[in-house]
């Protein structure tokens, strides 16, 4: 495998072959996640898109099919706010290794009322960040099956601003949602960061990777009837804001580089290139909040007790070890 020194500078336009691997993307039937979605079928890997609505699922792919000859892409029903529905996900997939997971999936709400899972848990706090840490350790033994597998989770360049109240995650005590949300999507980074830390420690050679998309309007968003569709009219009232932000094809370039690039590793942070909000993806130094390894690991048991389950419960390294390498 060659070396990242020996790769050619990342293309976002020419990405890397990856046939023969599988990658699975949480919320890929809309918005950032479908053009992750769309964007690694390009490369002959599998792209399974997990989503909570089959027929949702369904118009996405045929999208998919009719943009990339010959995409291998498939679906696979995912309700990350019902926690016991990830239980069975391995079986669903039907795969004897995942290569990749990209964690997209996620609920912003803009206006009160509070409103909870099935679970008992703040809709977004227990969709965006509870959901994928229970189906991380649901997916582990494939990730763990792979070559050099990576967990990719996408946060938000909203969450640069939180701060977590540790002692009042779910927002039970004071709810806002753009606070909450934006907290949610802190709560999933710290996550990221977190599981790479804990990976290491027992000599795992899967990565994990956290990403955000800067800022991502759908009327920047090239169309992609009936998926995405941008009139005339939002182009051109759009268009100053293309100064500043971009539409979600890019906010998905990320992602995909993470998924891919030999050169990106474990417990980094990749962003957009101009300001954090637009451009083709660069790693950014880590936000000084989300180097704090105490609040990490608060959250992480937090989560643990709330979930049941714990995607750091991995055997430690097995004799011979090879260090990890990357797709």
């Amino acid at each position: 495998m060659s070396s990242a020194s020996s790769t050619p500078p990342w293309n976002v336009r020419r990405l890397p072959r990856a046939d023969g691997s599988v990658f699975l993307v949480t919320g890929a039937n809309a918005g950032i996640g479908y053009f992750v979605a769309e964007q690694l079928s390009a490369t002959g890997a599998t792209v399974v898109l997990g989503s909570r609505d089959p027929a949702k699922a369904d118009v996405a792919m045929a999208s998919i099919r009719a943009r990339v000859a010959g995409a291998r892409v498939r679906a696979v029903r995912l309700d990350l706010a019902d926690l016991s529905s990830l239980r069975p996900v391995v079986e669903t997939l039907g795969v004897d290794r995942l290569d990749a997971v990209v964690h997209n999936a996620g609920v912003a709400l803009d206006d009160p009322p509070r409103r909870e899972t099935g679970d008992g848990h703040e809709l977004m706090f227990g969709t965006n960040h509870l959901g994928h840490f229970a189906l991380t350790a649901r997916l582990m033994p494939l990730l763990s099956a792979a070559p050099a597998a990576r967990v990719v989770t996408v946060g938000s360049f909203a969450a640069k601003s939180e701060r977590l109240d540790l002692d009042d995650l779910q927002s039970g005590n004071d709810y806002r949602p753009k606070r909450s949300y934006g907290r949610s999507k802190l709560a999933q980074m710290y996550f990221g960061f977190e599981l790479d830390r804990r990976l290491r420690a027992v000599g795992s050679r899967v990565a994990s990777v956290v990403v955000h998309p800067g800022g991502a309007l759908d009327s920047l968003t090239p169309s992609r009837p009936p998926i995405q569709v941008r009139t005339a009219g939002a182009r051109l009232s759009a268009a100053p804001a293309a100064l500043l932000v971009q539409g979600k094809h890019a906010g998905a370039w990320p992602a995909v580089r993470a998924v891919l690039d030999p050169a990106v590793d474990g417990g980094q942070l990749w962003g957009p290139r101009v300001f954090g909000l637009r451009g083709e993806p660069r790693r950014e130094r880590v936000w000084n909040h989300l180097a704090d390894v105490s609040v990490a690991a608060r959250l992480w048991d937090k989560s643990r007790d709330l979930t049941g389950v714990d995607p750091g419960d991995l055997p430690g390294p097995s004799e011979g070890h090879v260090p990890r390498t990357f797709l």
